[in-house]
């Protein structure tokens, strides 16, 4: 069951991360309401533009968000991802520590960057937790 959710949702993002605009959930819902809310104004928009691929994906994401998804189980995954970001945060601070030890001034900017994208993908984490 896990591992189906799980399909559907890489399923999901890789519809997004083609080039397809995420539609954003109606106003006032959260948790699995938000995240159904959103796949299907994803699949109206796939099916006005005739992607029958995208169209077979997001109705696959669907029926999985609706038989498997409940807010609890949503709630713990996006918990889940708040502490993975938290441990990535604290993982490239130290990183750019021991860089800064070295004096190493492309290592530095290197490291710095990085720590600025996982604090970003903290926010979003952590953004995504109240939806």
């Amino acid at each position: 069951m896990k591992r189906l959710f799980s399909l559907a949702l890489l399923t999901t993002l890789f519809v997004a991360a083609t080039g397809v605009q995420a539609a954003q959930p109606d106003t006032g819902l959260t948790g699995c309401a938000a995240k159904r809310s959103a796949i299907e104004n994803q699949l109206q928009i796939a099916r006005d533009k005739g992607n029958s691929f995208e169209v077979s994906g997001l109705e696959k994401a669907l029926k999985e968000n609706t038989e498997h998804c409940t807010d609890a189980s949503l709630r713990k995954e996006r918990e889940q991802k708040v502490l993975d970001a938290r441990h990535e945060v604290a993982q490239r601070t130290k990183d750019l520590d021991k860089a800064m030890k070295k004096g190493d001034a492309e290592k530095i900017n290197k490291r710095k960057d990085k720590l600025a994208e996982a604090k970003k993908e903290l926010q979003e984490a952590t953004d995504e937790l109240d939806r």
